[in-house]
């Protein structure tokens, strides 16, 4: 990327608080890291209780997981100023920046852009290597090739293999890089249960392995050619302590999909694992110490938090995000309507976006109650003006509303699923966020044993009865079986329409003045210690 001419008093504001330098004499390189931006290319408004879907939720870890303040946030603008103020002081060569995935989906720009807009600013900030997640492949197998044309950087992932040879989609997961005189290689993990998050159409002619397999694949040989292995990781937390228990000889592991603040890196095995929240509001910076043999014996984190009232914005790449949303404004700026209050989304805790399209849902198809997933990204709305850019934050990507008929017996299935889903036996197979309905009260206890855990289920204010039938509205990613739910695919009368979900909640918004949301409370999280 192009030299920045900075004034010394502009540098000093991100400069100031990097990672400090390690002892001298001793060898050291920079990691900067990001994951999760999910689209996010702009500064959003965050507050200390709701921002992101997986900040501030009481069914989550508040403590991992908050923005301590409010403000304005994030954008690449932000990002650039900080990533290349890092690199005038410590040097390109010995400055790495890499992304653990989920980048360029999940956003109205990256839906009018397939993707492309934010790889090209990915290609404007010098990204060096990345991890394919899940949503990497949220417009297709195909597109994600394309993009992988555009971006001047790989994007790759050791167990998401190609069906017909078993070779890693896009190619060698690996990299080698020589920093400050050490040779630190690289190594991309992909989210395991991806199989489970998307449609089968977008990941056709894909297939995942698991992450322990796959690294015991590549590692002998990258270790042999590296001083320091790091794995860029879009596993999760938990699955990222299972790889680092398991393997040995992963000196760090960048991690992704979990969202989580981890502002001090954590030992497993010997293997530092850390993460650096989501949406593009944050920058991780790991400061690596290495002895004479090139073995790690000092990490130093420093979470760089890119308000926008601390950071200016680098001018070059702020008139880049401006002129890539140019020509989609006018789509991207239209006011839908207005919300008194902030609307949030919700990951393991009953969502209030969540519950808004489930009464549009049943107004729509006359059924009895509503069922939605529980969606790991987008932006709290509101107050305010709500965009049509804000409502594809949160639905992003059509979904074709259908209704079916399901006993209460299957319905009770899919909360002990939704269940299971998030704290099953096997860490690793943590899959989704808290399932979302609507016309219904319902109560999982994680005190109570697995497959016993939901308990006090009414439909509209009545006991839920095991034999008899309700009618179900959902939608097509529910019937595919998303997140494990197999029931919606074996109940009778099945239906699935052409009308798209985010059509029909953006309808519905155009036609409300000021947005009147449905009470909350109607479900309950009991967590066990």
């Amino acid at each position: 990327m192009r030299t920045l001419l900075l004034t010394l008093a502009f540098l000093l504001i991100p400069v100031a608080g990097i990672a400090q330098p390690a002892d001298k004499g001793a060898n050291t390189f920079t990691i900067l890291h990001t994951n999760d931006f999910h689209g996010r290319h702009a500064p959003f408004e965050v507050t200390s209780e709701d921002a992101t879907s997986q900040t501030g939720d009481p069914g989550g870890r508040p403590a991992d997981t908050v923005f301590r303040r409010t403000g304005r946030i994030g954008g690449f603008g932000r990002q650039a100023t900080v990533v290349d103020s890092i690199r005038q002081v410590r040097g390109d060569d010995s400055t790495l920046l890499v992304n653990g995935g989920d980048t360029f989906a999940d956003d109205f720009l990256g839906e009018r852009t397939g993707g492309r807009a934010v790889i090209e600013l990915m290609n404007a900030l010098d990204y060096d290597f990345m991890a394919l997640g899940n949503h990497d492949f949220d417009y297709g197998v195909d597109q994600t090739r394309t993009l992988q044309e555009v971006a001047d950087f790989p994007m790759r992932g050791a167990n998401v293999l190609l069906e017909g040879t078993g070779e890693p989609f896009g190619g060698d997961p690996t990299m080698l890089f020589e920093k400050n005189g050490l040779g630190v290689g690289l190594l991309a993990m992909s989210y395991h249960n991806t199989p489970w998050t998307a449609g089968a159409g977008m990941i056709r002619g894909l297939r995942y392995i698991g992450p322990v397999e796959a690294a015991k694949r590549h590692l002998p040989d990258l270790q042999d050619r590296s001083d320091v292995v790091v794995v860029v990781s879009h596993l999760g937390t938990a699955a990222d302590r299972e790889l680092a228990q398991e393997v040995d000889g992963i000196d760090i592991i960048v991690g992704g999909h979990s969202h989580n603040h981890i502002s001090s890196p954590k030992k497993v095995n010997g293997t530092w694992i850390l993460e650096a929240l989501s949406d593009g509001g944050v920058l991780g910076e790991l400061r690596v110490t290495t002895n004479e043999n090139g073995d790690v014996t000092d990490v130093n984190q420093k979470l760089h938090m890119l308000w926008a009232d601390q950071v200016e914005p680098d001018p070059g790449v702020a008139n880049m995000v401006d002129s890539l949303r140019a020509p989609h404004e006018d789509a991207l700026e239209e006011v839908l309507t207005r919300v008194p209050e902030p609307v949030a989304r919700d990951y393991k805790s009953e969502s209030a976006f969540e519950a808004l399209t489930g009464e549009i849902m049943i107004e729509e198809t006359g059924a009895e109650v509503a069922f939605q997933p529980g969606i790991g990204y987008g932006v709290t709305i509101g107050p305010g003006p709500v965009t049509r850019e804000d409502l594809y934050t949160l639905i992003p990507h059509p979904a074709r509303l259908a209704t079916v008929e399901l006993t209460g017996a299957q319905i009770l299935s899919v909360l002990e699923q939704s269940a299971m889903n998030l704290k099953p036996a096997d860490r690793t197979r943590i899959v989704g966020g808290l399932v979302q309905t609507a016309r219904m009260s319902w109560t999982v206890d994680y005190t109570r044993p697995m497959g016993n855990r939901i308990r006090d289920v009414e439909v509209n204010g009545e006991p839920i009865e095991p034999t008899r039938f309700y009618d179900v509205a959902t939608h097509s990613g529910m019937i595919q079986g998303t997140h494990r739910y197999e029931a919606f695919s074996q109940g009778r009368n099945l239906q699935q329409t052409n009308r798209m979900l985010n059509d029909l909640v953006e309808d519905y918004m155009r036609e409300q003045e000021q947005l009147e949301m449905p009470p909350l409370g109607k479900i309950r999280v009991i967590q066990d210690e």
